[in-house]
């Protein structure tokens, strides 16, 4: 069994960790329906994730008709507020996900999480989810005033977890770049929210199955 050369692994959490698609267009369909949109199916919510709830709804709006600043404002607390009631209704971890959480603790490799969502829906839902207390810290994309691809969420993140060297694992350019400006490694999973080819994102490693985690990880250069 090779060392892995890493004190903390940090996630990110919708389309990394969990597949929160079906909840996200559920609320997107509650908040769209009421003012006479056509509800999507979850999976053509998947293009309009990854950038926050605000830029999803705005994207959703522009496809299903028109989107102005007045209507943005008022469909997206109705879209919030949904979301905050029914967070884990459908939304599961992704294959392999937990047994590669048990193994990076298994060998005294700390975990973190650091995700754009606030605080307030990124906390329950992992609580709800059942994956919280694997975790040494939640980092909320409101926790430190500023979100990915600011370094400082990650900055917080790892300090939390009691510092050392870190990988940091995600699905968008927020993640990628947010860990580079943090100067840490970071690897991408290609089963995410991706907005266009996994390779875009230059990546120090990608990932396409939660089995090829632990692997990487302990290929890395020390």
């Amino acid at each position: 069994m090779a060392d892995i050369p890493f004190d903390i692994v940090g996630f990110d959490l919708d389309g990394t960790l969990l597949d929160t698609s079906g909840d996200l267009a559920a609320a997107v369909n509650h908040a769209i329906t009421q003012i006479g949109r056509p509800a999507f199916p979850a999976d053509a919510i998947r293009p309009f994730v990854g950038r926050g709830a605000r830029v999803m709804l705005e994207r959703a709006l522009t496809a299903s008709g028109e989107c102005t600043p007045a209507l943005l404002d008022d469909r997206l607390p109705v879209l919030l507020d949904y979301y905050q009631q029914n967070l884990a209704i459908h939304s599961i971890p992704y294959p392999g996900c937990v047994a590669a959480l048990d193994a990076l603790a298994a060998r005294g490799i700390k975990l973190a999480i650091c995700t754009n969502k606030a605080e307030r829906f990124a906390v329950p839902l992992m609580e709800q989810i059942g994956l919280s207390d694997r975790f040494a810290t939640i980092i909320g994309g409101d926790t430190v005033g500023i979100a990915k691809p600011d370094p400082a969420p990650i900055h917080e993140m790892i300090a939390r977890a009691g510092g050392g060297r870190t990988a940091f694992v995600g699905d968008t350019i927020n993640d990628i770049a947010g860990a580079r400006n943090a100067r840490i490694a970071s690897i991408a999973v290609g089963f995410g929210f991706l907005e266009g080819p996994i390779e875009a994102l230059e990546a120090d490693a990608v990932i396409h199955h939660f089995d090829e985690l632990l692997p990487a990880l302990e290929s890395w250069p020390t």
